[in-house]
């Protein structure tokens, strides 16, 4: 089964992880910028982060496992409270939009509903419309339904194109209005906090395929980088076609992901690779 994760957090894993998720079909990543453990307080400490996981981590850890990494570059919105530094950061992360493994901008998003990451929230829907790329949005912990609603009004108010943007972290509760909306609706199969490969399996039989992204989302809290092909393969196991669930965990992250001409680019010869004979000897 060929994957692509698109959203885990590699900064936080081991290179053991790296190969258990190559061996089990993952092809591509993509790593979202998020906050670390602890708030930071100094703008610098964001761009050395941002300069990681867009050089040293497609570089060397993920190219010496065979997988293609790629990030998105963001002011996340748990930080985001601090409005001067938010704003800081924001100008900040500009050149980083140029490298070449950053394919859009994310993760933004809302933490505590707050006017001031609803303003960071806008700033950062403003400039993914103008660069016209691939946005990853993290949708709140909790009062999930309240600020789910409200990220769709903040994107619509911001004119961005819905086809470029993958509302994540839905629930049963939120994922209806997601794609009502017209935008892609991202799964993250976390333990604690969002969802099993079995929910996840049973939103995609309930609500349809169309849209749908799976993600682990793994990072430094208890979560599961193969949960993406684990939940694949619990769909093979109960009633969906290869078909069908190569369309969720390959397909359609490719789709979204493609809206970036570098995504493109380097993904492009991958995706049409025919399979290749083994010369009989």
């Amino acid at each position: 089964m060929r994957i692509i994760d698109p959203h885990c957090h590699m900064y936080s894993r081991t290179v053991d992880d790296y190969e258990m998720m190559s061996l089990c079909g993952i092809e591509a990543i993509v790593e979202p910028s998020f906050w670390l453990g602890n708030d930071r307080t100094y703008a610098g400490t964001f761009y050395d982060y941002f300069n990681h996981i867009s050089e040293w981590e497609p570089k060397n850890r993920a190219a010496k496992r065979g997988i293609k990494h790629f990030c998105t570059i963001a002011m996340n919105p748990k930080e985001a409270e601090n409005i001067t530094l938010a704003r800081e950061v924001v100008k900040g992360m500009l050149p980083f939009l140029d490298r070449e493994t950053s394919v859009g901008i994310g993760e933004i998003g809302l933490n505590n509903i707050t006017k001031n990451e609803e303003a960071i929230l806008a700033e950062q829907f403003v400039i993914a419309r103008d660069r016209d790329v691939p946005v990853i949005v993290h949708t709140p912990h909790n009062n999930k339904l309240e600020g789910t609603l409200r990220i769709l009004a903040i994107a619509k108010e911001c004119k961005v194109n819905p086809l470029r943007v993958n509302i994540d972290h839905n629930t049963e509760e939120t994922l209806r209005h997601t794609l009502d909306a017209g935008f892609w609706a991202g799964i993250t199969m976390y333990p604690r906090t969002k969802c099993t490969p079995q929910r996840a399996r049973d939103m995609v039989e309930r609500f349809g395929s169309e849209r749908i992204l799976l993600n682990s989302a793994c990072d430094w809290e208890t979560s599961d980088p193969l949960s993406v092909p684990k939940a694949a393969r619990l769909m093979l196991r109960t009633g969906f076609t290869r078909a069908q669930t190569m369309g969720v965990v390959w397909e359609n992250p490719y789709k979204f992901l493609a809206a970036s001409p570098k995504f493109a680019k380097a993904m492009e010869p991958i995706y049409n690779a025919d399979a290749q004979e083994i010369p009989a000897t």
